[in-house]
């Protein structure tokens, strides 16, 4: 596998090539056609897996990359539909131990998918506009732009 760029600048991975034709495939929609050879010139340097996952929104991809497990993912569900939450709320409502609950927010915050906000006089977290955007494109809605 190799990407790929046509002759208007568009981006593919090519799946097969033959003589005449190689068949490619657009990473944002997972289709597939046949483009001429001389219509193609390899990228290089562009791993054809980044060019992959680039079919996945941005804010999809981040989130991806910040949860873990079932349980974490749930959190920032939590936080997404039910924030801004103070800290000791999560720890009420998560079952997870302090140091867990407090490694999961750490690395949300890190992904830019949750920020620190006051709540009530006390320490609390809200979702960024990427956590409702991944979010809601996990859940099967649409996300935003890139």
């Amino acid at each position: 596998m190799q990407t790929v760029r046509d002759a208007a600048g568009e981006t593919y991975l090519l799946v097969k090539r033959s003589a005449e034709s190689s068949r490619v495939r657009n990473p944002d929609t997972g289709e597939e056609r046949y483009v001429d050879n001389d219509e193609l010139r390899v990228v290089d340097g562009e791993s054809p897996l980044v060019t992959a996952a680039s079919g996945v929104p941005a804010p999809v991809r981040r989130t991806l990359g910040a949860v873990r497990d079932d349980q974490s993912l749930g959190l920032l569900a939590v936080v997404v539909d039910e924030g801004p939450l103070a800290a000791i709320d999560l720890l009420d409502a998560a079952d997870m131990c302090e140091s867990d609950l407090h490694g999961t927010l750490t690395e949300f915050r890190a992904a830019g998918l949750i920020e620190e906000v006051e709540v009530a006089g006390r320490r609390g977290y809200e979702a960024t506009t990427v956590a409702v955007d991944a979010m809601g494109a996990l859940r099967g809605g649409s996300s935003g732009p890139d």
